[in-house]
């Protein structure tokens, strides 16, 4: 079965999103005078990291704005009561220093450039597009997709069937011609795989441990693994448990 384009998850997948927040939020309560506060950079991050996980996931269930989480986050964090200007200020001082540690990883652009003539190529985030198409241009990759779906706009968010099949309605392919290549094994693998999708997990940091047989059959240590994945003559051994 061809796989006809790749769609493509960017936080901890393009972008080194993880090094680019924990840099951004040292520098932030540094600038700020707050680092001591937390008692270290790691105990900061780990609260910092900890908050924006809860709050995102009243974002994706619908219950708030992007905005608001945003604005919500800092508020927890910072354990007092803002304005909405006030923390948008707050946050947007955040960001330059969070902006400043951008990158994508190494492993970025030559698959980019491999499967370039190949395979069309899209990108399903659950953020923005204000702030994706941001990241995306910033860091020169912007044009290399056809179309950059998030969810804020879509209205649903990863894991739902609804985001991955909106990804495919764009592309004009059915899902079983379409892969998706994310880092997270159950909002983006699991999602996917369910989705109809071919489901690809980028395992950069070694989480799995041979275990969990729900995130083995598609998973990458690095994006140099994915042209020979999608090649239209590979063999994957046993069926994915994420189906």
């Amino acid at each position: 079965m061809s796989i006809r384009a790749v769609v493509w998850d960017v936080d901890d997948t393009l972008f080194d999103y993880s090094t680019a927040d924990r840099e951004g939020i040292r520098a932030h309560l540094l600038a700020e005078g707050l680092l001591g506060r937390y008692g270290s950079a790691e105990e900061a991050l780990r609260l910092w990291r900890e908050i924006t996980d809860a709050q995102w996931a009243r974002f994706s269930a619908g219950e708030v704005d992007f905005v608001t989480q945003r604005r919500d986050r800092t508020r927890v964090f910072l354990g007092r009561r803002l304005t909405d200007g006030e923390a948008d200020d707050w946050f947007a001082r955040y960001l330059v220093h969070y902006e400043a540690a951008w990158n994508l990883f190494p492993d970025v652009l030559p698959v980019l450039d491999a499967l370039a003539a190949s395979h069309r190529h899209a990108v399903l985030s659950n953020s923005s597009i204000h702030v994706q198409e941001r990241k995306l241009r910033t860091l020169g990759v912007w044009d290399r997709f056809e179309t950059v779906l998030c969810a804020a706009e879509l209205g649903v968010s990863k894991p739902a069937a609804g985001a991955f099949l909106a990804a495919c309605e764009a592309l004009d392919l059915p899902p079983h011609e379409v892969a998706y290549v994310g880092d997270h094994p159950e909002i983006d693998g699991r999602g996917a795989a369910e989705a109809g999708l071919r489901s690809v997990w980028i395992d950069r940091a070694g989480a799995w441990t041979g275990d969990d047989v729900s995130v083995r059959h598609h998973r990458i240590a690095s994006l140099a693994e994915l042209p020979a994945l999608l090649a239209p003559d590979s063999r994957f051994g046993a069926p994915s448990t994420f189906r």
